[in-house]
């Protein structure tokens, strides 16, 4: 089951989380994809930078975590980073940040 109420909150939260390098917010730029809100306020999402070698690929999904974090109602989150060159470092980071 999927909480349309609180994924909207978090989709309009993200639209103030904006890509410095482009001056464009990133749900316009479509950077969080397949975002699933449960009942439970478990929130799961992809983001994928603006390319493979994005240098603020980290700061901005730190600001994507920030930002879903402070939507009332979210309880805990997963992100996993597509299509970028250190991926795979960087989900193992965020996957200890995030389950502390």
């Amino acid at each position: 089951m999927e909480n349309f109420n609180l994924r909207e909150k978090i989709i309009e939260k993200l639209s103030t989380v904006i890509d410095p390098e482009t001056g464009v917010d990133v749900m316009r730029m479509k950077l969080v994809q397949n975002l699933v809100v449960g009942t439970d306020g478990q929130v799961t999402y992809q983001f994928r930078p603006s390319s493979p070698l994005c240098p603020i690929a980290v700061p901005l999904t730190l600001s994507i975590i920030q930002a879903i974090k402070e939507v009332p109602g979210v309880k805990g989150q997963q992100v996993t980073v597509i299509d970028y060159i250190e991926a795979d470092q960087l989900n193992e980071i965020l996957s200890t940040i995030l389950n502390k």
